[in-house]
């Protein structure tokens, strides 16, 4: 069993002993480590794990289907600069952040009514509030962003067009109904494995038990409701704007696929990992100051056909709060010409690793196609 790890020299190393853990376990068939790993609560956050006939509530994360939405609009780039009230007011009217937070007004989406909350009774006890949150955002990291965006041509995606343009980009996953699910079938594994305390929070489900099955279908709906939150976010925003998005680019993170691996079919956790398999687009981004990077993915076997979500933590939240200044994190804004609406000091770009760097180290993972410059960005206070 193999574990290939990306970038190692800059991944702290109570993740690397996570991860090293989560492939101690029977079930777990291949793993991989992607450079922005740092530690997480059972998988690490870069973790790729792939297990045979199971799914592990807590590799897939509590924020279930947690993805990036990127929407390019034909518009130049310098009406950010010239217009920035508008687009500034824009994102402070029609985005909401906060965990707990929700709309007043719930908006229409066909994912409220999925069968699955008729058919679950504790589900269907979570949709009035999942209706309320449709389209909003959480805490930390997640954001709604407006930036400048260069493209260039690649055969293996006609549809995103060469050139400069200004996108729409958010990050966000599947609030409180995810939350919900992950924390029931994280206690409701733990209860039927029974593992050690080192090995507790990687308890897993059997696909071919009705628990395992229930979450498997519980942890789609998930998915298709964090899909449905960027929908709406970002059907909003082009609304403001009077225009159609002529392109977008999407990925999961925080989810697992049924995929084939040496021709055996296993279940991939892609804990904070962006798929990658071949000609598969994604979007990495960096942080409030940096550029993201729209990607092609190369389908290497060895990252078990995965790259980095992000640029990755280099300091915890308590950490990056005790040694980041309020004027340290304004003067980086200052440079690089970004407007910041809430945030604070936890998501400074002092407290992420180098994304040039991370981007570096998996080359062979994905071909950098495109980048996004932020220049507004809006995140929880």
């Amino acid at each position: 069993m193999k574990l290939n790890i990306f970038g190692q020299q800059h991944i702290e190393s109570v993740a690397l002993h996570q991860m090293h853990q989560a492939m101690k376990l029977p079930v777990s068939t291949a793993g991989a480590l992607m450079p922005d790993a740092h530690a997480g609560y059972g998988l690490p956050i870069g973790g790729v794990l792939a297990v045979e006939d199971a799914v592990i509530p807590f590799a897939v994360g509590v924020d279930i289907g947690c993805r990036m939405h990127l929407s390019l609009f034909d518009i130049t780039p310098r009406k950010l600069d010239k217009r920035s009230y508008f687009f500034t007011n824009a994102l402070l009217e029609s985005t909401c952040f906060g965990s707990g937070n929700q709309f007043e007004k719930a908006s229409n989406h066909a994912i409220m009514e999925d069968p699955l909350f008729r058919e679950v009774k504790w589900i269907g006890e979570l949709q009035k509030k999942a209706w309320k949150q449709l389209g909003s955002s959480g805490s930390g990291n997640h954001f709604v962003e407006w930036g400048k965006v260069t493209l260039q041509h690649h055969p293996n995606h006609p549809d995103l067009p060469a050139g400069e343009f200004i996108g729409l980009l958010s990050h966000s996953g599947s609030r409180a109904l995810g939350a919900n699910i992950a924390n029931y079938f994280t206690r409701l594994a733990a209860r039927k494995r029974k593992l050690n305390q080192d090995l507790c929070s990687l308890s897993w489900l059997w696909l071919h038990e009705q628990e395992g099955a229930e979450y498997w279908a519980a942890m789609q709906l998930a998915g298709r409701y964090a899909t449905a939150c960027h929908e709406v976010i970002h059907e909003k925003l082009a609304r403001e704007l009077g225009q159609r998005p002529v392109a977008t680019v999407s990925n999961h993170h925080n989810f697992a696929w049924k995929e084939t691996i040496d021709g055996i079919t296993s279940v991939v956790h892609r804990k904070g990992a962006t798929p990658a398999g071949k000609g598969v687009a994604g979007i990495i981004p960096g942080s409030m100051t940096t550029p993201g990077f729209i990607v092609s993915g190369r389908g290497n076997s060895s990252s078990l056909q995965s790259a980095s979500h992000g640029a990755g933590r280099k300091m915890s939240r308590s950490k990056a709060r005790a040694a980041i200044s309020a004027k340290e994190l304004n003067q980086a804004l200052q440079k690089a010409k970004v407007t910041l609406l809430g945030g604070g000091t936890d998501e400074a770009p002092h407290a992420y690793k180098d994304i040039h760097k991370v981007m570096l180290q998996q080359q062979e993972l994905v071909e950098v196609i495109g980048t996004f410059q932020p220049v507004i960005v809006r995140m929880d206070k």
